[in-house]
């Protein structure tokens, strides 16, 4: 939290130039986070204060890679989102104008073809006569006829040489034969000389005058021969052909251009030996520092990518050595030496990777003391690799993975001991889960190991412990229960390896499923209605996995895919699953739905809604007026808007969808009723809902009994959504709101156990205890999930009560780490105010 106050305090202090840095150094603090749209945030404002062409285009390829826009077919590294904030023409320009990044950009704002010039001159037509010019260049046998004054005018050497103490300024004819340009370079030159344009040149003369004006400091020439250069890259073929010449000749436009195509096309261009050797050595490094493109965000773009690719590899070790000898900021310093530790450590180079790990902690990061310890644990020194953890906990205040990396280093009951303080401190880390449920198998206690392994899976889906529940059901011999788990993690991770990467997952399905009962695609319809009518999101996940197998061009399987993933936060996955919708798309009304989705989802809204509207033009469906729907009310509306989006969703409703579809679009109505006040067409929506077993209505109409004072009535719904619901951590938090104090109680309890993620639970019983008088246990209650989950409203709430007990200065620090998660929460920025206006009266 503390780490959060800072950078928010330091983001506020700093001048324009340093905005874009700052956002950067909250980006790899948010990178850590379970919430991957605050990454998104931050990427999107340290682009939108970047004030160099190279951090532009970096920060915009960034942008591109984290929608994985290389996965759309048909689209192409250079497509322009319509936002100067990603615009690969809008890049090249420096200049700082915050404002103006989601402005449309050039590309949208001019016709195709409004940007040429159609004032193309010849040569000899605009080349000085022999009556005008009052001498020449002679190169060979030809005789380049100039205007004195206007060659003086291109630098100061050629002034000093035309009118300075020179004998060629004594002289009628120059010889030029031997200063490297060609007589169609100079005669360019000489038609710059007086036009000062060059765009009527072929690119080869135009790198010629690039070289002659580096040679003879022409630095408009230089500047205009760079930016037209830069203009003509729209591909990798064009990237490649000329960024040498850029490297050599200095030219920072032509070779930002040529980046951006090498950026916009990750991770395809990771694989190019000829791209990336003008990253990789510390050769490269040095020469795109010359001409001003080596840069600490540059080589952190490159070394995130190439980890994710493959941690192992030689060219993850080179991208991050040369992100080391850019860090010169301490939180740099700790970032790319503990990741050179990782990468060292995977790639079993122990003793590299303790002394990476060694200078990350040296230079301020605590949690590198792990990768000591697991290096010195890897070398064999087991003990010492114990007593650093135990110091860590000694010296620090414990937290959750303290323990379970201290658990590594001990036997017995000492390491049950620490797993079971590590599941306390902070229940969302998985290793203590599998480690008791391997123990219990071991054991021959399954349905114990099974019931443990379940209790992260229930809030937090993750492929190794879906593999570790399949693992235990083929131990009980329970072929569907293994099945359903490997067909679920191979919808997280397609090309996941099991059993330690010896088994594809694809093979292991192909091994289980001659021992389960052989579904039809109705079959499989009919059970993806049962399962999602229970709340089941794995189960469902894995019917929907099996149809796919069947039936892999099925556009709407893939976006019922991307739904469920979005349900079990999985959202990496879920966009996977949303492109391949929108490649599979098999008209265009349908492809700009899924289209605006991936927009909607990456925090494009407006693009979204366009995107909506267009598909509406072509053809009215259930999907597009339901996402035009979605978007509107994902503001604050009126009236108005309420009823236009009531409007939406009825125009949905008439259209042609599935039951599972309805019943969500029912429900969504039924919600804006409620907001309306119009509670009879609010609960008619959700019976309706109900009728064809959208399970999740119990809980709106129970949000109508309760407005209408039917307390009892609103209980017993979500009772019935306990009942019928897989997952129902959020119907027990939700059932809270409608009984007596102790009741609500037992069941904010049951929320916490089920799902630990859920902040509601602790803001309630914090807000008890402030009322028993208990401030110390409320902070307590607080501070508990703010360890391993820094959420807005907990923080928001912890602050209130610091301030209610006047302690302005913990209330003033959690007010500026909520503001770091959300700089615009309007409730945290009036008590920030408040309180420090307290704190300098205390002064």
């Amino acid at each position: 939290m503390e780490t959060l106050a800072e950078v928010y305090r330091r983001i506020e202090k700093c001048s324009q130039f340093e905005k874009s840095g700052m956002y950067l150094e909250q980006c790899a603090i948010f990178r850590g986070l379970s919430d991957p749209k605050l990454f998104r945030q931050t990427l999107r404002s340290a682009r939108q204060h970047a004030m160099d062409v190279h951090s532009k285009i970096v920060l915009a390829a960034w942008l591109r890679y984290e929608r994985r826009d290389d996965e759309l077919v048909g689209t192409y590294s250079i497509d322009c989102c319509g936002r100067d904030i990603e615009c690969p023409k809008a890049t090249l320009i420096a200049g700082y104008n915050p404002e103006s990044v989601y402005d449309p950009c050039i590309c949208s704002r001019t016709p195709r073809g409004e940007f040429e010039d159609d004032s193309s001159i010849g040569y000899e037509e605009c080349s000085t006569s022999d009556d005008d010019g009052d001498m020449s260049f002679c190169i060979g046998d030809d005789e380049i006829r100039c205007i004195r004054s206007n060659i003086a005018s291109l630098s100061t050497p050629f002034r000093t040489m035309l009118y300075g103490g020179f004998r060629e300024s004594r002289r009628e004819r120059i010889s030029f034969t031997q200063n490297g340009i060609s007589v169609e370079g100079m005669r360019a030159a000489e038609v710059y000389s007086r036009t000062k344009k060059i765009d009527s040149f072929d690119p080869r003369i135009i790198l010629e005058l690039l070289s002659f004006s580096n040679r003879f400091c022409c630095n408009n020439l230089k500047s205009a021969c760079d930016a037209y250069l830069a203009s003509l890259i729209n591909d990798m073929e064009d990237a490649l052909l000329l960024i040498e010449h850029g490297l050599e000749e200095n030219a920072y436009l032509l070779v930002a251009a040529c980046l951006q195509v090498f950026l916009r096309e990750l991770p395809n261009s990771m694989h190019i030996p000829n791209v990336m050797k003008y990253f990789c050595s510390l050769d490269a490094r040095e020469r795109l520092a010359l001409v001003g493109h080596a840069s600490f965000l540059l080589y952190c773009f490159l070394s995130q990518i190439a980890m994710e690719g493959d941690m192992k590899s030689n060219t993850t070790v080179m991208l991050l050595e040369r992100l080391t000898e850019c860090a010169t900021k301490s939180w740099e310093k700790q970032l790319a030496y503990h990741q050179l530790g990782v990468v060292m450590l995977e790639r079993k180079e122990y003793k590299d990777a303790q002394s990476w790990f060694e200078a990350a902690f040296d230079s301020g990061h605590i949690y590198s003391l792990v990768g000591v310890a697991r290096a010195k644990f890897k070398r064999g020194h087991k003990y010492s690799a114990y007593k650093l953890i135990n110091s860590l906990i000694s010296d620090y205040k414990p937290v959750g993975w303290m323990h379970q990396e201290r658990s590594l280093y001990c036997v017995g009951k000492e390491k049950m001991l620490d797993l079971e303080m590590a599941t306390e401190l902070d229940p969302t880390l998985s290793f203590p889960y599998k480690y008791r449920a391997v123990s219990l198998l071991e054991e021959n206690k399954i349905g114990a190991a099974i019931s443990e392994i379940n209790k992260i899976i229930g809030f937090k889906v993750s492929p190794d412990c879906l593999e570790l529940r399949a693992w235990i059901s083929i131990a009980m011999e329970d072929y569907d229960g293994a099945l359903r788990d490997v067909r679920a993690l191979l919808t997280l991770e397609p090309n996941y390896m099991m059993f330690h990467g010896k088994m594809h997952g694809d093979h292991l399905v192909e091994l289980l499923r001659p021992l389960v009962r052989q579904m039809s695609q109705a079959d499989c319809w009919m059970q993806l209605y049962d399962r999602w009518s229970s709340v089941d999101d794995i189960g469902s996940l894995a019917v929907v996995h099996h149809m796919l197998a069947n039936d892999p061009g099925k556009s709407l399987l893939w976006f019922r895919q991307s739904l469920l993933l979005l349900r079990l936060n999985c959202q990496k996955a879920a966009m996977r699953s949303l492109r391949l919708a929108r490649n599979h798309s098999t008209s265009e009304h349908e492809r700009l739905v899924y289209e605006g989705w991936i927009l909607y989802d990456t925090g494009y809204r407006e693009e979204a809604l366009a995107n909506a509207e267009e598909s509406i033009s072509i053809q009215r469906s259930f999907e597009a007026f339901f996402l035009k729907a979605y978007a509107l009310a994902d503001s604050s509306l009126d009236q108005e808007s309420s009823e236009y989006v009531i409007q939406l969703l009825e125009e949905a409703l008439r259209c042609p969808s599935d039951g599972l579809r309805k019943g969500q679009a029912l429900n969504n109505l039924g919600s804006v009723y409620v907001d309306c006040e119009k509670l009879d067409l609010a609960a008619d929506c959700y019976m309706n809902a109900l009728n064809i077993k959208h399970t999740r209505a119990h809980q709106g109409l129970a949000r109508v009994f309760h407005l209408k004072n039917q307390r009892k009535a609103a209980y017993d719904e979500m009772t019935k959504l306990i009942e019928k619901a897989r997952n129902n951590a959020s119907a027990y938090e939700k059932r809270s709101e409608y009984c007596d104090r102790d009741m609500a109680k037992s069941d904010l309890i049951m929320a916490t156990q089920l799902d630990p993620l859920r902040t509601y639970p602790y803001r309630y019983r914090a807000a008890v205890l402030m009322d028993d008088h208990k401030e110390n246990e409320a902070i307590a209650e607080l501070t508990k999930a703010l360890a391993f989950k820094p959420d807005l409203q907990l923080l928001h709430l912890r602050a209130a009560f610091h301030d209610s007990m006047g302690d302005y200065m913990s209330a003033v620090r959690d007010c500026e780490a909520a503001l770091c998660l959300d700089l615009n929460h309007t409730d945290t920025l009036e008590l920030y105010n408040k309180v420090g206006e307290q704190v300098k009266e205390q002064k």
